[in-house]
């Protein structure tokens, strides 16, 4: 296959085309989904398939790479290829996305003197490695080698971000460089300055918007007259944050009338084709003058839902392709089956202070610090330390916080500080010895916005009264290791507990999880996290793959950390609750 670009047009094997692409990000969907997803993608008309690449998930410890399971993008794109999808590539190094840390590792924020998406050595340095890693894996997989990659992204709405012309020629000339030879691109937003600072020479400029197609182009059109026009981003939904009033929704017909619009215009890239979900700690955050952080779902209000189900946007927008291809388009394929498994006591629970050994090893510390300095990146950090006096009414106060503290004397809860919250701080009385326990959580760094680089934990200062306390032991809980939690230490607080059952599946099959009688936390299953839920919604059930589920016996563990508020059970449905 060859595939380039004359003029304004992009061209296919010699013959002039539309790009009709869906956005699937596969670390967000199991790989015995894909095949599906792809499937559905032919039957609505797409020829091809766009995918990020997260690099805070290939590479989560420093210099250790992971591409198998579902990192495996090679098989992702080998699997688009056997379905007769084209693919587009983005691998950062920032994605936004609504993703952790906008795609970049967690651990670049404890480098000394690092700035990040600009011509600092130390952050290109990194990125340089990483990028070896992955394109090595790209590279045979490009159209030039037989594949089916077309096009690969050299950074993501920089525009939006920064004005570093030498680094954005940088990674051009590094892809270049890597035997890279397919054609490159920008996408950014649609005002003047997003295209002068987002874009470099030799990269062909695209734009990310979700309507008014004429007015988003105006400013493309008359400084980019002769390239072809692609939306790159044709947003088709929106994202939730924890504590929205609803699920982000928006109307099919006014949807296709947009795409409709575009397809006269050029190609077009749907963002998202499929939202799938955050799993695990994954999500992300925005943060401008409040920090909001992510549900675990990113079902976007997509043209698939997140579990892969057609829905009327992705019927209408169907109609709007077949109307400008004319091509006779496969039948769209059956939607997979639910089950509603009912409900599953968790008949078994066990304190997360009195198994901290168990899943930790201690450090020392003469002061609390951020998340990242103890070496851990996701989940949960305790401070622990042992008061050398009497207090009474004492205040103590964080400078900084990142991003939910609870705060314990001897394991009983006595107040809860959030990053939104206008003070940072906790009074209560205690006793010589007590133990001060201050557990933290990370709701997920920021993908977009000016405060990226905001560090989690207590990164600031912690006093009681206006002295500071010295001599704090240190638990990194990433909560990845929940299989060495011994549940015969119940303890005796409601607070900070895992809850453990088990049921039984005869027939593995996509379902969700209500967690009606609890308030906040996290959910494994057979040892996958599925992602956090919060009773603030809009969010209110957890998506369930059939891929995790075993025949026979399967184990749940649930961590609850505000306090139980009903029977501790959980209920498996047939029917997502988004809010």
């Amino acid at each position: 296959m060859t595939f380039e670009i004359k003029g304004n047009q992009f061209y296919k094997n010699g013959k002039q085309i539309k790009i009709i692409s869906g956005a699937v990000h596969y670390f967000r969907n199991l790989p015995g989904t894909w095949r599906d997803i792809f499937k559905k993608m032919r039957a609505m008309g797409c020829n091809c398939v766009e995918t990020y690449c997260a690099w805070t998930l290939h590479e989560k410890k420093k210099g250790e790479f992971d591409f198998s399971g579902i990192l495996d993008i090679e098989k992702f794109l080998k699997t688009a290829q056997e379905e007769g999808l084209m693919a587009i590539v983005r691998p950062g190094p920032y994605i936004c996305a609504e993703f952790e840390f906008g795609g970049l590792p967690w651990w670049i924020q404890s480098e000394e003197d690092i700035e990040i998406r600009c011509m600092n050595a130390s952050y290109i340095k990194y990125f340089d490695r990483y990028l070896d890693e992955l394109l090595k894996r790209i590279k045979p997989l490009l159209c030039t080698n037989g594949g089916n990659v077309i096009m690969m992204q050299c950074e993501n709405e920089y525009g939006y971000y920064g004005d570093d012309k030498k680094y954005l020629k940088y990674l051009h000339d590094g892809y270049r460089k890597r035997g890279i030879d397919v054609p490159l691109f920008t996408s950014d937003g649609t005002s003047r300055q997003d295209l002068l600072d987002g874009t470099t020479e030799g990269c062909l400029p695209t734009l990310n918007f979700g309507s008014r197609v004429e007015e988003n182009f105006a400013e493309h059109d008359k400084m980019f007259p002769c390239v072809p026009k692609m939306c790159m981003e044709m947003w088709d939904g929106w994202f939730d944050a924890w504590g929205d009033e609803k699920h982000h929704t928006t109307d099919a017909k006014a949807y296709a009338k947009v795409v409709d619009d575009m397809l006269a215009r050029g190609s077009v890239n749907f963002y998202m084709f499929i939202g799938g979900t955050n799993f695990g700690f994954t999500s992300g955050a925005n943060h401008y003058e409040t920090y909001a952080p992510d549900v675990t779902s990113y079902d976007y209000d997509a043209l698939l839902s997140e579990c892969g189900d057609v829905t009327e946007k992705y019927l209408e927008v169907r109609k709007v392709i077949q109307k400008h291809t004319g091509e006779d388009l496969p039948p769209v394929p059956e939607n997979r089956p639910k089950a509603a498994y009912g409900k599953v006591k968790l008949n078994e629970s066990a304190s997360l202070f009195a198994n901290l050994e168990n899943l930790s090893k201690v450090q020392y510390s003469s002061v609390p610090r951020a998340m990242e300095t103890y070496g851990s990146g996701y989940g949960y950090i305790l401070y622990r330390t042992r008061l050398n006096r009497d207090y009474e009414n004492v205040r103590l106060s964080f400078s900084e916080i990142g991003d939910r503290a609870q705060v314990y004397i001897n394991d009983e809860l006595k107040g809860i500080v959030y990053v939104n919250d206008k003070e940072y701080s906790v009074t209560f009385s205690a006793k010589e010895g007590d133990a001060l326990s201050i557990l933290c959580e990370n709701m997920g760094r920021t993908n977009f916005g000016p405060k990226s680089m905001r560090k989690k934990g207590l990164p600031g200062r912690c006093l009681l009264d206006t002295r500071i306390h010295f001599d704090w032991e240190v638990y990194t809980l990433p909560m990845d290791n929940l299989g060495k939690a011994d549940f015969s230490l119940v303890g005796t607080k409601e607070n900070s507990r895992f809850y453990k059952g088990k049921f039984t599946v005869e027939k593995p099959l996509d379902t969700f999880l209500k967690t009606d009688n609890f308030r906040k936390g996290f959910v494994v299953i057979n040892g996958f996290n599925l992602g956090r839920f919060w009773e603030i919604g809009p969010q209110k059930t957890l998506f369930v793959p059939a891929g995790i589920l075993r025949d026979g016996e399967n184990e749940i563990i649930l961590f609850e950390s505000d306090g139980i508020k009903g029977l501790p059970e959980v209920e498996f449905t047939d029917k997502p609750e988004l809010g």
